[in-house]
């Protein structure tokens, strides 16, 4: 078998492929269209070769949808993290493939993708019990738009059908948080529980789960009265690993002085604790850990969480609703928006003005106030000086004059 490679106009190429068909004794040719230099184009050609000999190859024209995701999926695992690609496949291999994976890829349309959205929000769930919500279509919808946008760069398709599609709206839930007072009957209900230290970390500093988690000793300085940020755990179905932050930047979190003096005694029982098993504490120990000193999964700091308000009665939120109680509690107070979304690591104060607008009217009005008065004392400021008022009669004496003139 052989192939070579034909240059159609700079740097689109045909990579022509000799085939013989023994049965009836001719010989034909496959033809794929490529796009890149001279030397990706002959590696390429190669590539087609060997699949072909070894019976991996398809053509084009019979590739299937559920073909084509799973090329993706396989194409994508060294380009995202190991939990984003693992959601990725779970979107494609249960959601996606049932509806959409018997199509020949070159034969998808805007109207399949569409149909196949409404067919999700009607009855996609595998249960059989009604249909998925407006949110998970919606990252259907991401998810096969960046598949086929990849099939396009691939020259696999020559437009993407689902850029012809939109999917449904997605109504924002109204946040859930607690107020001061539920803040403080949560911290004095939890104290002499495990889950304290973790409570406190996520409502007073606002840090994440994942960031919890990954907290060491050495990235607290209760000296400075600071800790930094500087990784977190993620949870897949093949363990934990240590990654960096969701934004990819370190950030410095000033400690209330409450929460000094609680890690100062967290720190020094957990030292016993651990002596008690003939493990010394040290710098590199985590903050949040397990009697042995071992890191908490973030799912099981979730699940403690929630068990601990259910067995006291309280008010039901997600661990996550933590940090956006901290966030309200921040802008309430009056802190600057840019402060707030530095001490919660967002990439732009932006995101912390749009995440947390509920907090915004009643600090419109404190603006709105704060400006009437400034004006009001201006204006009761010229009103009172002697030199502003005649500036005042003579401007009305000149307009005075004009009109009786007309």
């Amino acid at each position: 078998m052989k192939g070579h490679i034909r240059e159609r106009s700079p740097g689109h190429w045909a990579i022509v492929i000799d085939l013989r068909d023994t049965e009836a004794g001719k010989r034909r040719q496959r033809w794929y269209s490529f796009r890149g230099t001279t030397r990706q184009a002959q590696v390429e050609c190669a590539r087609l070769i060997s699949e072909i000999q070894n019976g991996t190859a398809i053509e084009p024209s019979r590739l299937t949808v559920s073909d084509f995701l799973e090329r993706w999926i396989e194409h994508m695992q060294g380009q995202v993290s190991p939990r984003s690609h693992e959601r990725y496949a779970e979107i494609a291999r249960k959601n996606l493939m049932p509806l959409l994976g018997g199509l020949a890829l070159t034969k998808l349309q805007p109207a399949h993708i569409s149909q196949a959205y409404a067919k999700a929000l009607a009855s996609g769930r595998r249960d059989g019990k009604g249909g998925l919500s407006a949110r998970t279509v919606t990252h259907m919808h991401r998810v096969v738009r960046e598949a086929l946008q990849q099939g396009v760069r691939w020259q696999m398709l020559a437009r993407n059908p689902a850029d012809a599609v939109k999917p449904p709206k997605v109504e924002r839930k109204q946040m859930n948080v607690l107020d001061t007072d539920a803040t403080a009957a949560l911290i004095e209900t939890a104290r002499p529980y495990r889950i304290f230290v973790p409570i406190l970390l996520g409502v007073l500093c606002g840090l994440r789960r994942g960031e919890i988690a990954a907290l060491r000793w050495k990235s607290v300085d209760l000296e400075a009265g600071q800790l930094c940020v500087v990784a977190s755990i993620e949870q897949t179905k093949a363990g934990c690993r240590e990654k960096e932050t969701k934004s990819g930047r370190d950030r410095v979190v000033a400690l209330p002085a409450m929460l000094i003096a609680e890690l100062r005694r967290h720190r020094a029982e957990q030292a016993q604790e651990l002596l008690q098993l003939g493990v010394r504490l040290t710098d590199n120990g985590y903050v949040v850990a397990q009697a042995d000193g071992s890191p908490l999964q973030p799912n099981s700091l979730t699940h403690a969480f929630t068990d601990f308000l259910e067995a006291h009665g309280l008010q039901r939120v997600r661990l996550h609703d933590l940090r956006h109680s901290h966030a309200t509690h921040l802008l309430a107070a009056g802190i600057h928006p840019k402060v707030a979304s530095e001490r919660l690591g967002h990439s732009k104060v932006g995101i912390t003005l749009d995440l947390y607008s509920h907090v915004l009217p009643a600090m419109q009005a404190e603006a709105a106030a704060a400006v009437d008065n400034a004006v009001q004392a201006a204006l009761q400021k010229r009103a009172a000086d002697p030199k502003c008022l005649q500036s005042v009669c003579k401007v009305a004496d000149l307009f005075s004059s004009e009109n009786k003139k007309a």
